[in-house]
């Protein structure tokens, strides 16, 4: 873990940016005002119907990262039967569900110091926007953080705007970022305390039915918990990394556990906010179940909300609070929390 910046120094680098860094509000000021009902818009575009299908008139658009108020929820009558049938009512129209993430605003207070370690936090807004710095570029824009994804923080000091920023470090790559400390909420300990840690082993096992896009865990016969996935879209020809894109099938066992994970090439933006690149930043509840050199995982997903049907590159993708609750269930467990947790774990039968 990286140190932090002194005081001074922050200041100085904060005086540097202040001249040339457009530096406004990413998601609304704090304040004690209910958002309602809100989602934002996780690809570049979607499109805004005069009715709730697809064939409808299509009305407007929303951009990527947009916030979109939703008045009401509904699952028209004649909606396909193979299909996502949840749509939402915003302003001047209806948007499918699909690439619509529910997300809240909440503004956290900031700690006064990080324990050596580091401290896991999720991000508690939309979005928030995190920038580097060096001597010879200045402040550049850095990944945007998304809601309820996770991070693991190692400092914290007096950020550009005068306020608290946290310093993000992760796995993936050398270089620290930093984000607004009100807009992370650090996890306290207790509210990852394993589920059922004494059964004995053996007990516990994970049943995904790729055809149904649904998975249930057992404790021995009994089913304590189920839901909808989205599995991996098989693919006609050879992916660019060499593997294939469809989940694979068989009985296997997680055998390493990362509450935050970086998923992607590690490269930095370097002040290009490239949105489209393959940096998927702070996955959260990440449980690997196949070979080493596949990466096939059950995780959380911020980039989707369209559960019950293939959507992943391979991966098994979930709720994030799904795949929190079955984080805590599986084993090894990752309690306290550290960057990675190894060990034969619970079983994980795909068919």
């Amino acid at each position: 873990m990286s140190k932090n910046l002194s005081r001074r120094d922050f200041l100085k680098l904060g005086g540097l940016s202040l001249g040339t860094l457009a530096f406004t509000p990413f998601v609304p000021r704090e304040s004690d005002q209910d958002y309602g009902n809100i989602a934002r818009v996780s690809i570049p575009e979607v499109d805004v119907y005069a009715e709730p299908r697809d064939g409808a008139q299509i009305v407007g658009k929303r951009y990527r990262d947009q916030i979109v108020q939703i008045y009401y929820e509904l699952e028209p009558t004649d909606a396909p039967i193979f299909y996502n049938k949840l749509w939402y009512r915003v302003w001047g129209g209806y948007i499918h569900s699909s690439y619509l993430q529910k997300v809240k605003i909440d503004y956290n207070k900031s700690l006064s110091e990080i324990q050596e370690e580091g401290q896991l936090a999720e991000v508690t807004v939309p979005y928030s926007q995190s920038f580097t710095y060096n001597q010879y570029d200045g402040w550049q824009v850095e990944y945007r953080l998304y809601y309820e994804t996770t991070h693991w923080i190692t400092g914290v000091d007096q950020g550009p705007d005068g306020r608290a920023w946290y310093e993000v470090t992760d796995e993936l790559q050398p270089w620290s970022y930093w984000v607004p400390a009100t807009h992370l909420r650090p996890i306290p300990p207790e509210e990852l305390e394993p589920i059922k840690p004494d059964l004995a082993e053996g007990e516990k096992r994970i049943e995904v039915n790729l055809a149904r896009q649904n998975l249930v865990a057992y404790e021995g016969n009994q089913e304590v918990f189920s839901t909808r996935i989205s599995s991996g879209i098989p693919s006609s020809g050879p992916t660019s990394n060499g593997i294939p894109s469809e989940t694979p099938k068989g009985k296997f066992n997680i055998y390493s556990k990362m509450p935050s994970k970086h998923m992607g090439d590690g490269r930095l933006m370097q002040g290009d906010l490239n949105l489209d690149a393959y940096e998927l930043v702070g996955v959260p509840w990440t449980m690997f179940f196949h070979r080493l050199d596949t990466g096939y995982a059950l995780h959380g997903t911020y980039w989707h909300n369209n559960f019950g049907w293939q959507m992943s590159h391979g991966c098994i993708n979930m709720r994030n609070q799904d795949a929190k609750w079955l984080f805590r269930w599986t084993t090894p467990p990752n309690h306290p929390a550290e960057v990675e947790k190894n060990g034969f774990g619970t079983q994980v039968h795909v068919y």
